[in-house]
């Protein structure tokens, strides 16, 4: 079984190497996808609250019920790199 890599600022998982956000330098980094982090910086300046509602809707559309998502969310992205502690 293979480590499974999730964004720490999403959860979303990074399941290959398009989806790996990049440091200033160019480099891929495993820590946040593309969607969350680009050239070293975070694309969204936004609170975990803001981020759990851009999430939602990305979810449901992949079948997920709303009311699962937000939970899902609500449990796991408190203990994600870019919120843990906050």
């Amino acid at each position: 079984m293979t480590d499974q890599t999730f964004c720490q600022s999403c959860g979303m998982p990074i399941t290959e190497d398009p989806l790996k956000g990049t440091e200033k330098n160019g480099a891929m980094t495993s820590e946040f996808c593309t969607y969350c982090y680009q050239e070293g910086s975070f694309t969204q300046d936004v609170t975990m609250e803001k981020m759990i509602e851009v999430c939602v809707p990305h979810m449901v559309a992949s079948g997920m019920e709303e009311k699962a998502a937000r939970a899902l969310l609500e449990k796991t992205l408190p203990n994600l790199g870019r919120w843990h502690g906050k």
